[in-house]
């Protein structure tokens, strides 16, 4: 099989500014550590969920720094309290261990649905299971939504429907199924449950800087986006985000306890964080201009009787003349009286059979289906190009001595998002 990658035009049609709804998000299949019921899958992942919750927590946020900045920037009396210190510790010590959950969660949904590099066309194989997320593995086999059409359709048929693809969406050995459906929107969620980050930024009297709030804000769209439109490229952010957060909360909760930690340690979790930004930015962007195409062999069905014609024909003919007028007669008059004829002789029937054959054809498949799946793509690279300069600001200013009035204001902000959980 001869398989060719290329860099090419975005399918016609795939830029929107405004996505397009369909098809809907496919719930987890088959076994899970534990069971999301589909209507409530479905519900939370409505547009009005993130966009309700951002416009809240920006709302929020700017109340509470308008009150913080009346008060002289004081800590609550409730961020002295046990209580908090504990809310804290917890806090941090939660999602470090949920992250780091769904990071080994992650990687076993990758191990399992990549092929291996040693095959022949391998890295087609690996483009192709990355692009394609749904249906049954190996090059070709994938079902992809056709928006033309508004039906599931196989990769290698893309234009018609038999009719099993939506029973082939259950299969497993792609990336959706295996883990990313489940990992994911779990992961959406949890960018709601990480607001909590600013609020013990306010409570300590601080105020939460653009870096913060644009940072949260956007993290939940860009992440809705990815799992409600099944984009491919979504399963970066959830896999190497959450593996970077283990370490960033378990750098927290230590320094919640006033636990010093070096600072080329601290210096490394920001490097780490740019090029994640810089890394999936870049690999998300590529999707809406790479295509593949490789060789497919359909199956032809030729059924062939085994004998000739003449022979059954004969054999038949002999049955039937073998059968004498009156006999005839006396069977239709027992039968009449509602009992059963003698045992008539066997008729020999025709005898088939199938024979299969192949042809190859060129098969050419986008990366990238739906304008829904590029939006996401592009959401989240509009995002990270601002969030990246903002980062870079703060290493420069932090690591390499760099100061001004500009720079101070921004490495506070980036302070507040990265070390404002340490205890007063």
């Amino acid at each position: 099989m001869s398989a060719k990658l290329q860099f090419s035009k975005p399918p016609p049609g795939i830029f929107s500014f405004l996505p397009i709804f369909d098809p809907e998000t496919i719930p987890p299949q088959g076994p899970t550590p534990f069971n999301i019921p589909t209507e409530v899958y479905k519900n939370l992942l409505n547009f009005q969920v993130p966009v309700a919750v951002a416009t809240l927590y920006i709302f929020t946020v700017c109340a509470l720094n308008s009150y913080n900045q009346r008060n002289g920037n004081k800590p609550w009396a409730i961020s002295k309290s046990n209580f908090f210190f504990i809310f804290v510790v917890l806090h941090n010590i939660a999602l470090a261990l949920y992250s780091g959950w769904t990071f080994i969660g992650m990687w076993g949904t990758l191990k399992r649905s990549i092929p291996s590099p040693n095959d022949s066309d391998s890295l087609v194989k690996i483009v192709d299971s990355l692009c394609k997320i749904h249906g049954p593995p190996g090059l070709g086999n994938s079902i992809l939504y056709n928006a033309t059409i508004t039906q599931w359709v196989s990769q290698s048929t893309p234009f018609t429907s038999d009719g099993t693809e939506i029973l082939k969406l259950q299969s497993f050995g792609r990336i959706w199924n295996e883990g990313l459906a489940f990992y994911g929107w779990i992961f959406y969620l949890s960018k709601f449950y990480e607001v909590l980050d600013t609020l013990i930024i306010l409570a300590k009297g601080k105020l939460s800087g653009t870096l913060q709030t644009y940072h949260h804000t956007g993290a939940m769209l860009c992440m809705w986006a990815g799992i409600r439109f099944m984009s491919p490229p979504i399963w970066m952010f959830v896999f190497v985000n959450s593996a970077i957060h283990t370490l960033m909360y378990t750098y927290y909760t230590l320094t919640a306890f006033n636990i010093r930690v070096p600072r080329i340690l601290k210096q490394s979790l920001t490097t780490a964080q740019i090029m994640q930004f810089l890394v999936g930015a870049s690999y998300a962007a590529i999707h809406s201009f790479i295509s593949y195409s490789y060789q497919y062999e359909f199956p032809i069905v030729k059924t062939v009787l085994n004998e000739p014609a003449s022979t059954t024909l004969s054999s038949i003919r002999s049955v039937v003349t073998s059968i004498s007028l009156p006999e005839r007669i006396k069977d239709l008059f027992v039968i009449s009286l509602g009992r059963s004829s003698k045992v008539q002789p066997e008729v020999k029937l025709p005898k088939f059979t199938e024979l299969y054959t192949f042809y190859n054809e060129k098969i050419t498949s986008n990366c990238l289906d739906t304008i829904g799946q590029n939006f996401a793509v592009w959401l989240n690279v509009i995002y990270l190009t601002p969030l990246t300069y903002l980062f870079m600001q703060f290493f420069i200013n932090s690591y390499m001595g760099r100061s001004s009035k500009t720079s101070v204001k921004v490495q506070a902000e980036a302070d507040n998002s990265f070390t404002s959980k340490r205890k007063n």
